[in-house]
């Protein structure tokens, strides 16, 4: 298992646009994927979920992966956030 604690710094946070990049991103991965904000923790797989945690801008979140690919799938989405929703991969 693998976890990283990150801070939204886009200006909007995790509204449908960039939830919906989140999501499929996630999605392409194999492992288990959860976002965890403050008690609440629910599947990086679901836009519903995602957008569930209200994420705005410097929300600290925390991204758990499980599986075969637990690493890659924590960086590819903690990059996805960094970098503004751009996805270079």
């Amino acid at each position: 298992m693998v976890t990283r604690n990150i801070t939204m710094e886009n200006g909007v946070g995790l509204h449908a646009g960039p939830a919906s990049l989140f999501v499929q991103k996630a999605s392409s991965f194999k492992s288990s994927i959860w976002v965890e904000k403050d008690d609440c923790r629910v599947n990086a797989k679901s836009l519903l979920g995602i957008l569930s945690l209200g994420i705005t801008k410097g929300t600290t979140i925390t991204i758990i992966a499980d599986g075969a690919d637990e690493a890659e799938a924590v960086n590819g989405l903690s990059a996805l956030i960094g970098g503004g929703f751009v996805d270079n991969n």
